[in-house]
């Protein structure tokens, strides 16, 4: 899993970003990120079908769950090639196609943390969510107030400074009509992405965000369970 050679070679790849350090070392990071991601991944495999058969665990080396490590620099003030944090994403299977709510682990040396959620949903899936929310006020209460999910989560992003087209700014729940972000964020601490059940962990914040995912997937008529 991961260890104090992921994080040492994290902390050389922020020290050094660039692409002659990247590819002189590009063994490393094989051997000390990308490898033990994978098999992160392969281990989350049935823990993650035990909570939904929805959401893709793939531990391919391009094009699943682990995000890739090149930055798109093309709208950046940040011009460094490289991500110097390991994403991984396990989306709904619907994802490729439309926004859809997935879990996400980020893990660095400066942060590390479990997500559950949508992040950025285009026009379309902001309105359904939102009128959901509208519709459905106290399964919107109850699914942000679920034992485990309220103690370890805060909804997080971005939100609109004024109330959204045809919500009063008086609704009980503007501030969250205001979101353009339904993410929810779990910190962990550092060490614990060391531990030898790291994904038991992982799994364990998941399924505490099980009401919550299901919500938003209600609300996009997809498939969760």
């Amino acid at each position: 899993m991961f260890s104090n050679d992921t994080f040492e070679y994290l902390r050389l790849l922020k020290a050094n970003n660039n692409r002659e350090w990247f590819n002189e070392h590009k063994a490393d990071y094989e051997a000390k990120v990308r490898e033990p991601a994978l098999q992160f991944i392969t281990d989350m495999q049935p823990l993650l079908g035990d909570i939904s058969s929805r959401i893709i665990t793939s531990p391919k080396k391009v094009g699943g769950s682990l995000m890739r490590v090149y930055r798109d620099t093309r709208f950046a003030k940040d011009k460094t090639p490289y991500k110097t944090h390991v994403g991984i994403q396990f989306r709904h299977f619907m994802g490729k196609d439309i926004h859809a709510p997935g879990f996400y682990l980020h893990v660095s040396e400066e942060e590390c943390f479990f997500g559950a959620g949508i992040w950025r949903p285009d026009g379309p899936a902001l309105g359904k969510i939102r009128s959901f929310i509208d519709e459905n006020p106290k399964g919107w209460t109850k699914a942000n107030g679920a034992p485990g999910f309220a103690e370890r989560f805060n909804l997080g992003g971005d939100s609109l400074k004024r109330p959204p087209r045809g919500f009063n700014a008086d609704h009980p729940l503007i501030n969250d009509l205001k979101r353009k972000d339904f993410i929810a964020i779990a910190n962990c601490p550092l060490e614990d992405t060391k531990r030898a059940d790291f994904t038991e962990l992982c799994a364990e914040h998941f399924r505490c965000a099980d009401p919550y995912m299901y919500y938003l997937c209600t609300a996009l008529d997809l498939p969760y369970r």
